[in-house]
């Protein structure tokens, strides 16, 4: 089975690479072009958006992430009875 990474870039994209796809709200696949490497926008300021174009360089985008644990999910809500 093949694997997806996700690299969240201090100050820039998003990064993804493996074996993905990228759908819009209403499920229209973007053609990737063969591409298993990615970065996707997090400034705002793309003209390519999803896509970074490196526009957070120009704008000054910053943004410093660190891996942490989200607490657990909250319990599935009950099937409704028939």
């Amino acid at each position: 089975m093949a694997t997806t990474k996700i690299v969240c870039r201090n100050d820039g994209s998003i990064r993804i690479e493996g074996d993905f796809e990228i759908q819009d709200q209403d499920g229209g696949v973007y053609g990737l072009g063969g591409r298993t490497k990615i970065g996707l926008c997090r400034c705002g300021h793309s003209e390519t958006k999803p896509f970074c174009d490196g526009s957070h360089k120009k704008t000054g985008f910053q943004s410093v992430l660190k891996a942490y644990d989200l607490p657990s999910a909250p319990p599935a809500p009950p099937a409704p009875k028939p």
